[in-house]
């Protein structure tokens, strides 16, 4: 990722002016053991797996990805040039940490990894994903889903 220093200054001013929410610091519900969890990853990473629709700039759609689907199956679509794409083209860990995930998983610390995790497009004003982040929790909670791990990247 880029230093905000770095950026020109047209986008570092935009950045500053970036209007974001002030959360406290009381949860909002209180969760399950994690012994018990069924757990998720999602990130903004703009992930797809080969063959699915490119994520474009202020797509608010999510990505689906297979946890057991090969890693050179998954990409990356991320559209931002102050996007460093050096650590995913590294390790696929970096942005959508699948084998750590089931590391715990196998160690008893998590109770299951689910089935599929979730992409979303990072460079998307938060305001765009509403719909789509109610929907995606929805079908968590259908498919009995009760942790989600994100991933801003």
């Amino acid at each position: 990722m880029v230093r905000l220093a770095d950026l020109p200054a047209t986008k570092r001013e935009g950045m500053e002016r970036y209007k974001t929410p002030c959360f406290g610091t009381q949860p909002w519900v209180n969760g399950i053991s994690l012994k018990q969890a069924t757990v998720t990853l999602i990130s903004t990473a703009g992930l797809i797996m080969r063959g699915d629709r490119p994520v474009t700039p202020h797509d608010p759609r999510y990505r689906t990805i297979a946890h057991s689907g090969a890693a050179n199956d998954i990409l990356m679509s991320h559209v931002s040039v102050n996007f460093d794409r050096t650590g995913f083209q590294q390790d696929l860990n970096v942005v959508l940490p699948r084998e750590r995930l089931q590391e715990l998983a196998d160690a008893g610390e998590i109770g299951a990894v689910a089935d599929e995790h979730y992409a979303f497009m990072g460079a998307t004003q938060a305001h765009l994903l509403e719909k789509s982040s109610r929907k995606l929790a929805a079908l968590l909670h259908k498919k009995g889903i009760d942790t989600a791990l994100l991933l801003p990247v």
